[in-house]
């Protein structure tokens, strides 16, 4: 078969944002698949095959505060921003401040761009409230989950799921 640039990761802890509006890399802590990509840690990717690409992930994003609240996600490469690459969410409102009642958004995005051997590629996300469960503090956070064997049996919930997948050679 074919084997086509790829690479697939996933990142199995919370994340949380540097500070409120202030870009925050995503990282990822776990190859899934790989091929013509080499995972750098703790949040990117270098391609070694030039070409176009798409990016897809999601992000599991918890508001743990009482009002509603933002988040966007762009692409870097080599350190600058591509072009019609952001995407925005709106995180709404846990329903009280019991714990457990948490807002859960599972964030979808994808892109289009084009690398040469040896770009280094980044996700980044800033939100207009960080989180912090440690502390605790109330906001936005990429949020996990153990697997559980019961009531019923499910794999870990990733905080970032990701892959590059190849295009095209570069036009």
């Amino acid at each position: 078969g074919i084997v086509m640039p790829h690479i697939a990761a996933v990142c199995t802890v919370d994340q949380i944002a540097t500070a409120d509006n202030t870009p925050t890399v995503v990282n990822w802590n776990s190859l899934t698949s790989g091929s013509g990509w080499t995972l750098n840690a703790p949040g990117s990717a270098t391609a070694s095959v030039p070409g176009i690409y798409t990016i897809r992930y999601s992000l599991q994003f918890v508001n743990s505060a009482n009002a509603i609240h933002y988040v966007s996600t762009w692409l870097r490469v080599n350190g600058s921003d591509v072009a019609n690459s952001a995407t925005q969410f709106s995180i709404k409102a846990r329903k009280s401040s019991s714990p457990g009642e948490e807002s859960y958004l599972s964030g979808y995005s994808e892109a289009t761009f084009e690398v040469d051997e040896g770009d280094e590629v980044e996700l980044y996300w800033a939100t207009d409230q960080a989180g912090d469960p440690s502390v605790p503090t109330d906001g936005v956070y990429l949020w996990h989950d153990d697997a559980i064997t019961s009531p019923y049996a499910r794999p870990v919930v990733p905080s970032a799921i990701g892959s590059i997948t190849f295009v095209s050679a570069s036009v």
